[in-house]
């Protein structure tokens, strides 16, 4: 900075002294002049542009104020403040007219960056009145104590500064202050002592702006004591929650009111009742303001900004709203409003900007909007408007942006669409028009989207000649042509183009460039070759090629399209061919390749792929091992690897930290034991192993993982019992649970199921209909549904199931399993178990599909399985029930394969009818039924007919010896005889018995 004059050295030691000793030199300090403590205050940070950056730039919350610009023109202003001048003459600084006192400084946005101390001497300026340091970077320097001595300061602006803490209760001090903006300086905090001082003492305030303030401790009700001659008070993005009285909103001189995006913000309008108000901008966006708008709403005529998107109102739009005749901007989107658009919104004609998407406005869409002569923007999108649009329209002439997507809407577009002179955007997508598109007027398209509907014929021409044309989406519509690309290179601008879902065969035998293209979606177009042009193509950032009939090898070429830049590249479902392909892997983050005819390993290059979130090579006939780089990814999100002929055992180096989501390495030939390393993917929601020859016991180590919700190990060669749980609360988030077809034993573990808390108490009523899975990649599994093998393509969030098939459990099933109340499917078929089905199971009211067949179960079919509404599929043949079968309701679809093997039923379906004797006591068993019953614990009818028939004493002993040693022969023909004699007395026992009654 040069040398420093000897004042400037003089009052860097005072002010070192000052610092040191304050109360001893106030006086000396006092005589500093203003213009060497603001030139010491300018030399005590540097200039740099960063720090003042464009606001649009900066990751800020929506705010729609004036001041959303206010960095667009920055500059140093104090670069030009010189020592010899009288610094009242400086950029920024404004002095008194008599007494030459500095009253003002303006440095907003001039570039400062630094630390402010409170040793700093712009606190050596008594007599300001207006202090704005707004737009700067002082490095999270504390809102200073020292900022309170400015007594007689008026208007305060810190906004957009970079200051950081508590905001000390000294700022309650400025008792003058008319003005105090804080805002947007991400990491202040208010806590409410000082906030109470504050009410208490600025009560000349009329505007405080706090936005993005950290005031959770803070209760809504207390803005009501805030001074009653506030015009504008915002507190945007604060953290205010609780709910707020109304009150507020009808303050007689409040004109700005933002309290946006306090997302636990509670409140209605129902009952406010606007007689007549100053208010001038109103935003409650990204509240919790729920209820319908009042009529009295039509009484704020001053109104220009009305904000109340993404919040929770209902009902229909009042007609009132049509008498804002000032308002330009009316968000009304992301709510919950019901009814027709009211065809008085037509009388705004000083609209400029109209949102009223994703409601349920149904009807057709009125004339008069179409009317409005300084409309912008219109958005109407993802409503359930129906019908044509109008043929003619008076208005629009201004109109920027028109937004009708996920509508109804149908018929031909009309002319008028296609001769908007202003028209940037146009996004029809996701309608039911017909017919072709019309030649535009104007060339000041930029953004045009047309998917998702009817339209059929030629492409115009006059796209050609939008040169200013970003974004291109035609995809999805009743196209068939011959795709003609050349067209487009006229359009050097263009970014985004996708033709998917239509029936395309390109001219591969041109040479043109589109340098700036990004996205290229040409799925689901029937082509068969890679398209030609992509080979100068250097920008390509994604790629989908998906679902259409390109055969033979990926080529070479592909590895230098967008080498630097390419982060998305979807071939899945083609016919390719030959050896894993050759890419570089640098940029990639999502490589999708399923579904195709791939050979050989995986290459050691991909372990070159730093940044690749997504790895799908499913479905093809990739053999090798699974490289040891994709378990240690710190990245990787997906790693789909299924159904090819990978060997060798899973890598056991699962790094801790990692990302993993979901983990598919099922219908492979893996073998060894599960790594327990696999407990290192906290943030697992799906694991399929299925269909390998993994061995071990059950993997107790994963019921750790918070978020799983998948755990398939089905035709595996796990074995052994399954015991008790070794975390607290085992499992918690888990869904669908499939172990079927191994080898496990022992009991059902009934802790487990005890904890199984995401199958419990769901109200599907309550639950959005979600699928799992993230963008570009959706989850799917293999399973067993209703007694098929299903693939779901997509798993919905609600789907439940638990299949212990094929397996060798034995006991009785655990009653505890009827607390699962959101179970669709339970499958314990093909095991040992005994005993009875239970009761309990009648409060599974989500059961689709029950499968326990193939066991040794008793006793009743419980009644209380008639009361499953939802229940489909029910098998529970070769088993041991007794007794009548439970009538009506979903028992009257089942047919006899529901209960063959079951000796004891009657009734229907069946065709053996129960009476009174054969409701309580199977028919008897045949001779070679009775040698084939063996209870588990080797004691049964045999050893039961010996103690009739040689003592209860002999009869154990016998039983013992047989379940030790065998059956001998000898005893085997005593066991028949006895039998034989025991039966001939009951028979005789019996006949006595009725001929007595």
């Amino acid at each position: 900075m040069g040398c420093l004059s000897w004042k400037y050295q003089v009052l860097c030691l005072l002010s070192f002294l000052f610092h040191s000793t304050p109360s001893s030199l106030s006086s000396s300090l006092s005589s500093i002049s203003p213009c060497s403590a603001l030139l010491h205050f300018n030399h005590s940070l540097s200039l740099h542009r960063d720090a003042s950056p464009p606001l649009d730039t900066l990751d800020y919350s929506t705010n729609y104020r004036s001041n959303i610009h206010m960095c667009d023109n920055s500059y140093p202003k104090t670069a030009s403040w010189k020592e010899d001048k009288d610094c009242c003459t400086w950029d920024g600084v404004m002095c008194h007219k008599t007494t030459r006192h500095v009253i003002g400084l303006d440095l907003s946005c001039s570039w400062l960056n630094g630390s402010i101390h409170s040793n700093s001497t712009l606190f050596f300026l008594p007599h300001l009145k207006r202090l704005n340091l707004a737009g700067n970077f002082f490095n999270y320097s504390l809102i200073l104590p020292e900022f309170g001595k400015f007594k007689s300061l008026t208007h305060l602006n810190l906004s957009h500064s970079a200051f950081f803490g508590k905001i000390p209760h000294e700022i309650s001090h400025l008792s003058s202050l008319v003005s105090l903006d804080l805002s947007y300086n991400n990491g202040l905090l208010i806590e409410t002592p000082v906030w109470k001082r504050v009410i208490h003492n600025l009560t000349q305030l009329r505007e405080l702006i706090l936005d993005q303030l950290d005031m959770s401790s803070i209760r809504p009700n207390s803005l009501m004591n805030l001074s009653s001659s506030l015009t504008t008070l915002s507190l945007h993005y604060c953290y205010l929650h609780g709910k707020l009285q109304n009150n507020i909103l009808s303050l007689p001189t409040i004109q700005t009111l933002d309290l946006g995006f306090n997302f636990n913000l509670e409140g209605s309008l129902s009952k406010c009742n606007w007689s007549s108000s100053s208010l001038m901008f109103l935003d409650l966006s990204g509240t919790n303001f729920w209820g319908e708008l009042p009529d009295s709403i039509g009484n704020l005529k001053s109104l220009k900004h009305l904000y109340l998107h993404y919040c929770n109102f209902t009902g229909s739009i009042p007609t009132s709203l049509g008498n804002l005749t000032q308002i330009t901007y009316l968000y009304l989107y992301s709510n919950k409003f019901t009814g027709s658009i009211p065809t008085s919104l037509g009388n705004l004609t000083k609209l400029t900007s109209l949102a009223l998407s994703a409601n349920s406005f149904r009807g057709l869409l009125p004339l008069s909007l179409f009317n409005l002569p300084n409309l912008s923007t219109l958005y109407l999108g993802y409503n359930q408007l129906a019908g044509p649009l109008p043929n003619h329209v008076s208005g629009l002439l201004n109109l920027n942006e028109l937004y009708l997507s996920s509508n109804f809407l149908n018929g031909t577009l009309p002319s008028w669409l296609f001769s908007l002179p202003s028209l940037v955007d146009l996004d029809i997508i996701g309608n039911q028009f017909i017919g072709e598109i019309g030649e535009f007027k104007s060339n000041s398209l930029e953004h045009l989207d047309l998917g998702h509907n009817k339209l059929q014929g030629s492409i115009p021409r006059s796209i050609s000649r939008s040169v200013n044309l970003t974004y291109l989406s035609l995809s999805s519509n009743n196209w068939s042509i011959v795709l003609e690309l050349k067209m487009f290179s006229m359009l050097k601008n263009l970014q985004h183009l996708d033709f998917s879902n239509n029936l395309v065969s390109i001219n591969n035998n041109v040479t043109y460039t589109l340098p700036n293209l990004q996205h290229l979606n040409l799925s689901s177009c029937n082509i068969s070759e890679f398209p030609i042009f992509l080979r100068t193509t250097k920008n390509l950032q994604y790629l989908d090629l998906s679902n259409n009939s390109i055969y033979g090898q990926v080529p070479r070429w592909l590895e230098d399209v967008g080498k630097d830049s390419l982060y998305f590249l979807n071939l899945r479902d083609n016919l390719l061919q030959g050896p894993f392909p050759t890419l570089s892997f640098l940029t990639l983050s999502y490589f999708l390749v399923s579904n195709n005819k791939l050979i050989g390993e995986i290459p050691s290059l991909i372990c070159n792929a730093s940044s690749l979130n997504v790895l799908d090579l499913s479905y093809n006939n990739l053999s090798g091992v699974v490289p040891k780089c994709l378990v240690q990814s710190n990245v990787l999100s997906v790693l789909d690897l299924r159904m090819n002929s990978l060997h060798g055992s899973i890598p056991t180096t699962f790094s801790k930290g990692n990302h993993f989501r979901n983990i598919d390495l099922s219908g492979n030939q893996l073998e060894g034991p599960l790594p327990r390393s696999l407990a290192n993917c906290r943030n697992l929601e799906v694991l399929d192993l299925g269909s390998n020859k993994i061995n071990g016991t059950f993997p107790y180590w994963l019921e750790g993982l918070l978020y799983l919700q998948v755990l398939v190990i089905r035709s595996n060669k796990f074995q052994g019992r399954i015991g008790n749980p070794k975390a607290k609360f085992p499992f918690p988030n888990l869904r669908i649970l499939d172990i079927a077809n191994n080898e496990f034993n022992g009991p059902l573990p009934r802790k487990y199921f005890k904890y199984l808390k995401a199958l419990k108490n769901v109200d599907e009523g309550k639950v959005e209909l979600k699928y799992m899975g993230e963008m570009y990649y959706q989850d799917s599994l293999n399973v067993t549904m209703k007694g098929l093998n299903t693939k779901l393509v997509r798993i919905q969030t609600a789907f439940t199931t638990i299949d212990f098939s094929f397996n060798n459990f034995r006991g009785e099933i655990p009653k505890i399993i009827g607390r699962l109340k959101s179970l669709k499917g339970l499958n314990f078929s093909h095991n040992n178990l005994t005993g009875n089905i239970p009761s309990s199971f009648g409060n599974l009211n989500n059961l689709e599909w029950l499968d326990l067949s193939f066991n040794k179960l008793s006793g009743d079919i419980p009644r209380q399985l008639a009361d499953l509404s939802w229940l489909e599929v029910l098998n529970l043949s070769h088993n041991r029930l007794t007794g009548h079968i439970p009538s009506g309701k979903q028992f009257n679809t089942f047919d006899n394969n529901s209960y063959i093997e079951n000796l004891g039923l009657c009734g229907f379906p069946l065709s053996r009818m129960c009476d009174s004797h054969e409701a309580k006591k199977p028919p008897p068993l045949t001779l070679q039924q009775e040698e084939n019953l063996e209870p588990e614990n080797g004691f049964g009818w045999q050893a039961i007919s010996m103690g009739y028939g040689c003592g209860v004493i002999f009869g154990m002993l016998m039983g013992y010896v047989m379940f030790k040693i065998g059956k001998p022969k000898w005893i085997v023909r005593m066991v028949k005889l006895e039998q034989h004699i025991m039966l001939r007395r009951l028979k005789k026992y019996a006949q006595r018995h009725d001929e007595k009654k």
